[in-house]
């Protein structure tokens, strides 16, 4: 796989007969700590080592740029990091190309002014229209320092993350499996977004694809026997709600409603599971079939991510997509530990992005779900008796939706200190596994919502884990912006949850989310929180990686219009200074709109 990649310039003073030749070593060894600090902390999405290229030369005019951009554009680079101890030559020497993601590390120190470099650097780079990241360590260092500060360390790794999370996106496909679900807003495919935002092609395929490879048996036959073995044995049946509801003729006198016999059920099962490998195969392609004669069908679409529709051409009289969306979504299936696969319920792709934002900066299961009800601490005492406490205390969001939430969520994943997380999956063991399978059964779907049949997660979110909910949504049709709520899953007492959790749907995975309050604005209060929030739906990452959303919507050149991430913490382009100091969401809109999106 040619990997996007990240290219590093050693800039140099390119004075001949002294200067230059006393800062080759120095200058040289900026770029090589670089690249293993990054090779060594940062991580695509298939868990390799991030790839990091260093000009075959110091840079210290405008010959030697033109050479580093003609071996990087051989190397698929996505982000350039320029470096220097010293002073150098601005125009001469800065990357020109308006397609990749650009940084620039200035040595604090004294013997030679790489701060001032970096700063007329910075000027220039406003001047030409090309945003830029600045990295500046806090305190000044000796000439012979070789090692890194903390803060630039910081500032170097979330650079590397963002950039890499964007060059994984270009020119990959994002596959809507059907169409507009339910008339929501986010299921809504806007090309354009994809196309000038991302880099990422839209493609469409009309659901009756996965009937016609069921039908014509167009999937790994072998693995569908491995999976089948594997749901029999790890996915217990849970609750049937539907032996609950009397039946009422005049309601329904086709019966819908009717309990599924234990033989449809069966055959729900074998659609289900066949459904999954199907949809993997759309997206991603799978040379097993290839070797039963279908070419076309091996290679996949080149997704990175995807929807399926479901709702109601589909789930009115077939089965749903939970248990496809919940698998592949998670970090392990019937093969073990893998990649989670990002599919959005309802063919929700601007949920989906804010999902595959999550997963490509930490390599964890987002988990999609309705942000469904705020309780109050007033309405949680009045209908169970219990009066909400710790991160609770202020009140829970419910994230709840028809069983398609990653098992992630489960919660029960335990770190080095035997507590419940979500790790990225490259670190996800057999243990964890077990756990997570243990912790989640599958209940009948409910007729009243599927007609079809098929099976929904049912679990609850078992630990309090920091996590982040994350939104992409447009106004008037062209402008994106991204929402952010950093917060916590909070636990409630058993007798609680079963309370105000079967005012619901009681088949359905539960999540309860306490949003970090400010005192302020849409934090203020968790009411505040759901009332500002821009859709019906959130993705929800493990981890409080606000400031990495940030900096990646930086540099795709979308606003964040609500989030709460202090504004230390914060770390945009340079010139998004020049758009206001005081009022950062207001001047991040405004350079967003002068910028227009990366691949304008």
């Amino acid at each position: 796989m040619n990997y996007p990649k990240i290219g590093i310039r050693p800039i140099i003073d390119g004075r001949q007969f002294g200067i230059r030749e006393s800062l080759e070593d120095q200058t040289m060894n900026m770029a090589k700590a670089a690249k293993e600090l990054i090779e060594s902390n940062v991580r695509y999405s298939d868990g390799t080592p991030v790839q990091c290229v260093i000009s075959p030369s110091t840079i210290g005019g405008g010959a030697e740029a033109a050479k580093s951009e003609e071996f990087f554009s051989s190397q698929n680079v996505c982000a350039t990091l320029s470096v220097t101890p010293c002073w150098c030559y601005g125009s001469e020497t800065m990357d020109l190309n308006p397609l990749t993601i650009k940084a620039v590390w200035g040595f604090n120190g004294t013997e030679r002014p790489g701060a001032v470099y970096l700063a007329a650097a910075m000027a220039l780079h406003a001047q030409r229209g090309l945003p830029a990241f600045s990295i500046y360590g806090h305190d000044v260092q000796d000439a012979d320092d070789t090692s890194i500060p903390d803060d630039v360390k910081e500032k170097l790794l979330r650079f590397a993350r963002c950039a890499v999370a964007a060059g994984q996106m270009r020119n990959r496909a994002y596959v809507n499996i059907g169409g507009v679900a339910m008339g929501i807003g986010g299921s809504y495919c806007n090309s354009d977004f994809f196309q000038n935002y991302l880099g990422i092609r839209a493609e469409w395929v009309d659901m009756t694809e996965i009937l016609r490879r069921i039908n014509l048996e167009i999937y790994d036959h072998d693995e569908y026997e491995k999976a089948a073995k594997w749901a029999m044995i790890r996915c217990p049946e849970g609750m049937d709600i539907n032996k609950e509801i009397p039946l009422n003729k005049k309601i329904d006198p086709f019966e819908f409603k009717k309990p599924h016999s234990q033989e449809h059920k069966e055959e729900d099962w074998e659609f289900c599971i066949k459904m999954t490998l199907i949809v993997r195969d759309i997206l991603q392609g799978n040379p097993k079939l290839a070797e039963m004669g279908w070419l076309e069908e091996s290679r996949g679409r080149n997704g990175i991510l995807g929807g399926f529709q479901g709702q109601r051409q589909w789930t009115d009289w077939l089965p749903n997509g939970d248990f496809m969306e919940a698998i592949l979504n998670s970090t392990f299936d019937w093969n073990g530990k893998k990649e989670p696969v990002t599919v959005a319920t309802e063919n929700d792709g601007l949920n989906g992005v804010s999902m595959l934002f999550g997963k490509l900066v930490t390599g964890t299961a987002p988990i999609f779900a309705d942000v469904r009800t705020y309780w109050s601490p007033e309405a949680v005492e009045r209908v169970s008796g219990w009066k909400p406490e710790g991160k609770a205390e202020n009140g829970f969001i419910h994230l709840i939706n028809s069983g398609a939430a990653c098992l992630d969520a489960t919660g029960v994943s335990k770190d080095e200190n035997g507590k419940g997380c979500m790790k990225p999956w490259w670190d996800v063991t057999d243990d964890d596994i077990s756990a997570m399978l243990e912790a989640t059964d599958w209940c009948s779907a409910n007729l009243g919502y599927f007609r079809g049949g098929g099976y929904s997660s049912h679990f609850r979110t078992r630990a309090e884990m920091p996590v982040t909910m994350v939104r992409v949504n447009i106004l008037n049709g062209t402008q994106p912006f991204i929402q952010i709520a950093e917060g916590y899953t909070v636990t409630i007492p058993h007798k609680v949850h079963k309370i105000i959790d079967e005012r619901t749907d009681k088949t359905w995975p539960t999540t309860w989310f306490a949003p970090r309050l400010t005192g302020e604005g849409a934090f203020k209060d968790v009411y505040s929180v759901m009332a500002n929030w821009g859709a019906n739906h959130g993705a929800i990452t493990y981890g409080h990686i606000g400031k990495d959303i940030i900096t990646l919507a930086s540099m795709l050149r979308i606003p964040v219009s609500m989030h709460n991430i202090p504004d230390e913490d914060i770390y945009r382009p340079n010139t998004w200074a020049a758009f206001g100091t005081k009022d950062l969401e207001g001047a991040d809109y405004r350079a967003c709109a002068a910028y227009g999106p990366l691949y304008k």
